[in-house]
């Protein structure tokens, strides 16, 4: 049976990735549009979440930081039911987390590649 626990990793990588893609929404969602073809004077209203992005930001590291303490704790530490004990899961684990950090870390440097765009 597996532990109640073992659960926290995975959320706090789904919690990092939506933080990130919040704190880039202001300038990743106009971009998005006008290449799909979308265009109007109603894009600039979607710079709305732009003062909260430092708090986004926040969230998205702060929960990163936790899926790292999670997923890379050691063995010894994990319970023999637990899915951390697993070396199949385990491995899984680090490679969802190095692919939603890479998007995280894409996320968050966006608005700063964005003047090269326009």
């Amino acid at each position: 049976m597996l532990n109640s626990k073992s659960g926290r990793g995975p959320l706090a990588l789904v919690t990092g990735g939506i933080a990130a893609l919040l704190a880039s929404a202001c300038c990743i969602g106009p971009l998005v549009l006008i290449t799909l073809g979308v265009s109007g004077a109603w894009i600039g209203n979607l710079t709305a979440l732009e003062p909260y992005r430092p708090i986004f930001i926040g969230v998205a590291l702060v929960a990163m930081f936790f899926a790292w303490r999670r997923i890379y704790r050691p063995v010894e530490e994990c319970q023999p039911g637990e899915v951390c004990a697993v070396p199949r899961v385990r491995v899984a684990y680090k490679v969802i987390f190095w692919v939603v950090s890479v998007l995280v870390l894409i996320a968050l440097l966006f608005p700063y590649a964005l003047p090269l765009y326009y």
